[in-house]
């Protein structure tokens, strides 16, 4: 399978057969971030930067009762920290309980490719400026979508950004979650998401099983949830080669 850093980048800017190739250096020492395991947490000082390259993790705070909310879910191609290492501290935790393979990046690489590659430096902004607007996604649905919809939009989503990195079929993909790890998404219990999940399943909306999702009917989910990727930001400007 192709970079999925690369395949993500390219909607960001037009990149170069030198970009890719400088991409591809900084992505060729891997490392394997076992399940229940954190990649940085909150409170430490920043310096690497991460980078998923294959499986899931994700970005959640623990409140002081010991409840988790997770935040967001980083998926290959996804950076876990880019720009954190001009912060003091880390404010949230990023780990997986799934395990993914990471890529970790000294910030002295960041720096360099800001410098001195001005396509890949747009891309990477364009980058944080799409977790910007999925972040703001997911504050609309937490705040307004009813938990049918809810589920069905973050489905929707994952499709789409796995799709964009080679990582999901036409109409299905790997998801190694729980409902407990859903629960802690969309702040529900886990007697909820089981209820709104055979609601959906009992809609022929979503069937979830040995750790798939397959959607039958992507257009008819998409409509459900009402699901627009317009903040995927997945059309690139005209001038993106400048």
């Amino acid at each position: 399978m192709s970079n999925p850093l690369i395949r993500k980048l390219v909607y960001g800017a037009h990149l170069t057969d030198d970009d890719r190739a400088v991409l591809e250096k900084i992505c060729r020492k891997t490392q394997w971030v076992p399940s229940n395991k954190d990649i940085i947490t909150e409170g430490e000082r920043p310096d690497n930067v991460h980078l998923v390259i294959d499986g899931f993790a994700c970005r959640y705070k623990i409140l002081p009762d010991g409840k988790r909310q997770i935040m967001a879910f980083l998926v290959p191609g996804d950076f876990c920290d880019l720009h954190v290492a001009i912060l003091g501290e880390m404010d949230h935790t990023i780990g997986t309980g799934w395990g993914c393979q990471i890529v970790e990046i000294p910030r002295a690489t960041i720096d360099e490719l800001n410098q001195n590659h001005p396509r890949i430096m747009r891309a990477l902004w364009w980058a944080t400026l799409v977790d910007e607007g999925t972040l703001r996604s997911w504050l609309v649905s937490m705040g307004q979508r009813p938990a049918d919809r809810h589920m069905a939009h973050l489905v929707c989503e994952l499709l789409v950004r796995l799709q964009t990195v080679g990582y999901a079929d036409a109409d299905s993909f790997e998801f190694p979650l729980s409902q407990a790890d859903i629960a802690d998404t969309l702040g529900l219990s886990i007697v909820h998401v089981n209820r709104t999940l055979q609601e959906l399943r009992g809609q022929n909306l979503i069937n979830w099983k040995h750790k798939r999702i397959h959607i039958p009917d992507v257009k008819r989910l998409k409509v459900f949830a009402d699901f627009d990727p317009k903040y995927l930001h997945l059309r690139q400007r005209g001038d993106a080669s400048s």
